[in-house]
């Protein structure tokens, strides 16, 4: 089995700084793409930002030059740095990630998402 787990939300002033973190582990063989989403209430999930296995990243214009996500690929971990924090920013965090794994007598490659981790920006 594999599991994706957050941590690292709260609740923040305007302005502020939130480092998000997701750890993923099981019987991991590779990941691929691991991506952060966020889904506010009353909102659609959307992806926020997103790197590859060789640490290409992209990022959704509204967190550009404020949101930074890497990748420690020996601890199976990816995080996202969020600098310059807004109240839009507010909503519930998901780390999600391809994962190649060891299943009974054979190799899993699916899409796992985590549990999400409640960011709100407020004063």
């Amino acid at each position: 089995q594999v599991h994706l787990v957050e941590s690292g939300g709260g609740l923040v002033q305007p302005g502020g700084s939130l480092r998000l973190s997701c750890v993923a582990s099981g019987t991991i063989v590779s990941i691929n793409d691991m991506a952060w989403y966020r889904q506010a209430p009353g909102k659609q999930r959307e992806q926020v930002a997103l790197i590859n296995r060789s640490s290409i990243t992209n990022y959704a214009d509204s967190v550009k030059g404020r949101f930074t996500i890497s990748r420690d690929y020996g601890q199976n971990t990816m995080y996202l740095q969020m600098n310059s924090l807004k109240p839009e920013d507010t909503a519930v965090y998901y780390c999600n990630a391809d994962i190649k794994a060891l299943g009974v007598g054979r190799l899993d490659f699916r899409n796992y998402w985590g549990q999400g981790t409640q960011v709100t920006i407020s004063s």
